[in-house]
């Protein structure tokens, strides 16, 4: 081994950040296409003309190496410049949840101590309620093009490592208040990367950003194609029309589609005939949706159906892997282990378990996040002997292919969102009117599973239409409870420390409730 000689850094040569990677293809290819929305269009050399004097203009506005930048917007190019010029700059961005009540996105904002909040019109009578503690908040149509003509392009580029923080994404917590994960420049590389190996996705494959930008499914691939050459489509919100002409005309890696998405596309692509031109992979979560609707879409589409199981934490990863060959029928949905990750089943005490027993995946490998903002003892819960414990019970076949069984902790996937019960949970209890309640889940064929609620009442008069108003007060709309069923406070099955069992109400609603009843 030769010596690097006094003073010389060898540890920044083996270093890449999401800037980096999205600059080297502007350089290899400064015409080709970054960003289309609408008839908007720009090329790679152009949006990095922009994101360079974007991120001088945030570095004069006190915008540094570390520092949280809070971003409430739909989906739109701008949102992309700004996490681009985040990377450039060492900054953190921390994608704000438009879904939630106005005081769950307070506890998102003070938990970050952001330097400046960024909103767009549509956001802002929603930003008035909020107290920003006299930050400075910037409003998209108003100053982003002002900003970016009024600054020269940054001259230096700061240092920036791998590990650094890049986005926080807001998940659920069994508290019931959002936790904001943690995404390095090293976890969206190494999400980019996986992509590209399991799914053989290259830069001529584009990623159409309609599920919003504070959701990993977007963010994660829209860094990923722009640090890989292709072109991003960004669709404000869903709109099939808008897919479905994107599908026609380009080329496609991942394009994701989730309960409650898949169903309209389906539809507009059977009514009228249209094409698509070539996907590698469609769709997600497996689990969550029939079987024939897999086999409808990914026939359609002429596109493998993407049997998936990753989250906020861990990008696609531990196991999607597995493509289901398009127009089939899956006989099973069984998973593979992703690319670049390690993955464990375990028992509570953390030893691996037996195949064909459930145990907790426990994951490790260079997409894992960095861990929660400012929740310590979560941390160390979650992250116990280098490895993260994701919350979800799989079986291994002696096949080495994994088996979803259930969530250790107990979670609603609802078109792509996670629910937890408790977040609802402490809404009904806060009710004085209410002497015990609890939130299940419930299979719903557009968006895979939704919550019900199970009620006790103290008064009696306390009916359906006011738990509705009580939770259209506190919780974002797909948290809303979708049936309220109320029942006497002795008819909760409870477990000998008085805990209601969740479970059994569970089966208690399959059981007694035929698909389609109304709520009570």
């Amino acid at each position: 081994m030769t010596s690097s000689g006094p003073g010389t850094d060898t540890t920044r040569a083996g270093q890449l950040t999401v800037y980096g990677l999205f600059a080297a293809q502007a350089r290899r290819d400064p015409e080709a296409i970054a960003i289309e929305q609408g008839i908007l269009r720009r090329s790679y050399g152009e949006l990095q003309e922009r994101v360079l004097r974007l991120s001088a203009a945030l570095r004069e506005r006190g915008v540094s190496h570390g520092d949280r930048i809070a971003l409430l917007s739909e989906n739109r190019h701008e949102y992309v410049e700004f996490e681009l010029a985040a990377a450039c700059l060492g900054a953190i961005v921390a994608c704000q949840n438009w879904r939630l009540a106005p005081g769950e996105i307070q506890h998102c904002i003070d938990l970050v101590s952001p330097v400046i909040v960024i909103v767009s019109q549509r956001y802002r009578a929603l930003l008035d309620r909020l107290d920003l503690h006299g930050r400075p908040a910037l409003l998209i149509e108003r100053d982003h093009e002002a900003l970016i003509a009024g600054t020269a392009p940054l001259p230096i580029l700061p240092q920036v490592d791998p590990e650094d923080g890049l986005v926080i994404l807001y998940t659920s917590g069994t508290t019931g208040l959002p936790k904001g994960a943690l995404i390095s420049h090293r976890a969206e590389i190494a999400r980019m990367t996986v992509l590209r190996m399991d799914m053989r996705a290259t830069e001529e494959d584009g990623f159409v950003a309609w599920a919003p930008m504070f959701h990993m499914g977007s963010t994660d691939q829209v860094l990923g194609a722009l640090m890989s050459g292709a072109t991003v489509f960004v669709v404000d919100g869903f709109d099939a029309e808008a897919i479905v002409s994107i599908m026609e005309r380009s080329l496609l890696g991942w394009m994701l589609l989730m309960p409650g998405s898949i169903e309209p596309v389906v539809e507009l692509l059977k009514s009228s005939g249209r094409k698509a031109r070539g996907i590698r992979a469609i769709g997600a979560m497996a689990d969550l949706v029939p079987k024939k609707l897999i086999a409808e879409l990914s026939g359609l589409t002429n596109a493998p159906y993407l049997n998936s199981f990753g989250s906020t934490e861990t990008g696609l990863p531990p196991a999607s892997s597995v493509l289901i060959p398009p127009g089939t029928l899956p006989a099973s949905l069984s998973k593979r282990k992703s690319s670049l990750c390690d993955l464990r089943l375990v028992d509570p005490d953390g030893d691996d378990v037996a195949d064909g027993e459930p145990g907790e995946a426990a994951v490790r490998g260079p997409t894992v996040f960095s861990g929660y903002w400012n929740a310590e003892e979560t941390n160390a819960r979650d992250f116990r002997d280098g490895w993260f414990r994701m919350g979800d019970l799989f079986r291994r076949n002696p096949d080495g292919s994994y088996d979803f069984v259930d969530r250790a902790k107990y979670m609603i996937k609802s078109g792509g969102e996670n629910i937890y019960p408790a977040e609802i949970e402490r809404v009904l209890l806060a009710d004085p009117r209410v002497s015990d309640a609890i939130v299940v889940r419930k299979h719903d064929d557009r968006w895979g599973e939704v919550p019900v609620a199970f009620v006790a009442r103290k008064d009696e008069t306390l009916s359906t239409a006011e738990i509705e108003t009580l939770c259209r007060s506190s919780l974002a709309g797909y948290k809303r409870p979708k049936e309220v069923h109320f029942i006497g406070f002795d008819d909760f099955p409870r477990s000998t420390t008085g805990k209601i069992l969740r479970h059994e109400m569970e089966q208690r609603l399959k059981a007694e409730q035929p698909a389609g009843s109304k709520a009570r």
